[in-house]
């Protein structure tokens, strides 16, 4: 058994959804460790200031992360490039990497050491609410990060070459690193060093996401090197080529920091609540949206480089039946029971039960538009890997402002008029709590990705002369039936067991959701099996195949 989990280092895991699959698997356990990661949170601060002060330290490591790590390394815009290059020699791809990774960590090294000298004056404009104090400290949680950002964006330059030869085991490994850096942090190193503990354990966790991909690089042949034989023709074409991405990436922070700073001026703990509620959301969307599009990202990219369109359309439809097919019962099992949900995971130590009842109607928001943001993943993916960059930015940039627009809108009339919160507060269950004006926040943001999705879906459409919104129309309408009698089912049982389980109790509030998402699930799956949906045998068949028995592909650097 040991052996056959070693060799799945070295495996090329070639259909979709097995290496969906297998992602999704790393997603589930990454995004268990998160939960607990963020379990440790709530229960050690509560959702209050110090940790909004602590989620406000991410903006801009963020900012360097998004704007040059994600473009000029980020897997999007490299592997296509190094598939071309492979397809000459492995020497071509070899220096074209090492020359990408040099360049890379002087521009990194150069902004990391100008963001940490201006830092004082960035955090006063991410968080224009905070009082000096938490200003200060803050600066220094945000100097401190600023290498995860480093370290991360060296990460995903490592998993180029790891994607391309799609030996997706040992990416998938790279996140449970990730978040067991962190979670070591908060239990070992912030009783040692405070809140400066909790920086040093996310540092930790990028370190270990970037070194567990460093064997399997050297196996390949590809050991990672600086080198002066830059070719500036390949930097000028990856620049080129990643500048739609770097400023649509930077359109998202430019969100989030619109987003943190407005909460930093709503109740202490706003910042917290709204990210305590994308990051239980988020869990789905790794599962679901990530794993399919990561799996299907190097496939798509050499397909379209092979000149193989009818393939590539195929493939990207797939992809997509597929996302809605997981995501849309996800989403209405995250609607139903948020509360049982966001009570089990955080619910320890400072979290309160009015810290529940916010996060579970973030949570709620969120979920709405969960099917729209993994489908964005993809299809911004899809056009990446047909070389094209500019629609999905000015579409990304479109959605973005509108976020930032509703954001503030929504804020201010649920601050200023009565009615209106008063109505929002009894929609969303959360009557006689303070700070129910930031969920305007999670609402803004998900109705900006539901129009995000829909004109980007629309784009490629006519990009591939194609109707993909009508092609999963019927099996769109099949999954949406199955999961609201699901959400119904449900929520039916929710009641009845009421008074069967201890709902003043973590485990009785966990059984209720558990027995009554069961059952919810059973009668989808029900529904759906006597409908005959296609993607339901789809995914039952590729389940039934063993990961270790899939055939090992030895691939010629040539041949890719």
């Amino acid at each position: 058994m040991v052996q056959r989990i070693l060799r799945l280092f070295h495996y090329e895991f070639g259909g979709l959804h097995r290496a969906a699959v297998l992602l999704a698997m790393s997603a589930i356990l990454s995004s268990f460790l998160g939960l607990i990661r963020d379990r440790l949170l709530a229960g050690t601060f509560g959702a209050g200031r110090s940790l909004d002060i602590y989620y406000a330290s991410f903006r801009v490591p963020d900012i360097l992360y998004n704007l040059v790590a994600l473009s000029l390394v980020s897997v999007t815009v490299l592997i296509p490039l190094f598939l071309e290059k492979v397809k000459d020699s492995k020497r071509d791809a070899r220096v074209f990497l090492n020359g990408v990774l040099t360049v890379f960590l002087g521009v990194m090294i150069f902004l990391a050491l100008m963001f940490f000298i201006f830092a004082p004056a960035l955090a006063k404009i991410i968080a224009p609410g905070f009082s000096a104090q938490d200003i200060a400290r803050l600066v220094v949680l945000t100097r401190i990060m600023l290498l995860s950002s480093i370290l991360l964006g060296l990460s995903n330059l490592l998993s180029t070459v790891i994607q391309s030869y799609r030996r997706f085991f040992i990416y998938a490994l790279s996140p449970l690193f990730y978040n067991a850096g962190i979670i070591f942090g908060i239990i070992f190193l912030y009783p040692v060093f405070g809140m400066k503990g909790l920086a040093f354990g996310v540092v930790l966790g990028a370190f270990l996401h970037a070194f567990i991909q460093v064997p399997g690089l050297i196996k390949l042949g590809y050991a990672p090197r600086l080198s002066f034989n830059i070719s500036f023709a390949d930097i000028k074409k990856v620049l080129l080529f990643s500048l739609p991405r770097s400023i649509g990436l930077g359109t998202q922070q430019i969100v989030l920091i619109f987003i943190t700073a407005i909460a930093s001026a709503l109740s202490a703990g706003s910042i917290a609540v709204f990210h305590f509620s994308l990051n239980l959301q988020s869990v789905a969307l790794n599962v679901v949206g990530v794993s399919y599009s990561v799996a299907a990202f190097p496939t798509l990219a050499k397909l379209f480089v092979n000149n193989q369109k009818k393939e590539f359309l195929k493939h990207t439809v797939s992809a997509a039946r597929q996302i809605i097919f997981w995501s849309v019962p996800a989403s209405v099992f995250f609607i139903v029971l948020r509360a049982q949900i966001v009570r089990t995971i955080l619910g320890t130590g400072f979290f309160s039960w009015s810290d529940t009842r916010l996060v579970a109607a973030g949570v709620a928001l969120f979920s709405v538009s969960i099917t729209a943001q993994a489908l964005v993943v993809l299809f911004v993916r899809a056009f990446y890997a047909a070389g094209k960059t500019k629609k999905p930015l000015v579409v990304n940039l479109f959605s973005s402002v509108c976020i930032i627009a509703l954001s503030f809108l929504l804020v201010r009339v649920l601050s200023l008029s009565a009615p209106a919160g008063e109505f929002f507060e009894k929609i969303m269950r959360v009557e006689g709590i303070g700070g129910t004006e930031m969920l305007a926040l999670p609402l803004a943001f998900s109705l900006g990705m539901i129009f995000n999705a829909m004109v980007l879906i629309r784009s490629f459409s006519k990009f591939v002369d194609f109707p993909i919104l009508k092609s999963v129309r019927i099996m769109f309408i099949q999954v949406l039936g199955a999961s609201l009698l699901m959400g119904a089912v449900s929520f039916f049982f929710l009641r009845v067991l009421d008074n069967l389980f201890d709902i003043h109790t973590t485990i009785g509030v966990f059984l209720q959701g558990f027995v009554a998402g069961v059952f919810g699930i059973m009668v989808w799956y029900a529904s759906l099996r006597s409908a005959g949906n296609g993607e339901l045998k789809e995914i039952t068949d590729s389940l039934k195949q063993k990961f270790w028995k899939t055939p090992v592909i030895a691939p010629e650097p040539n041949e890719l």
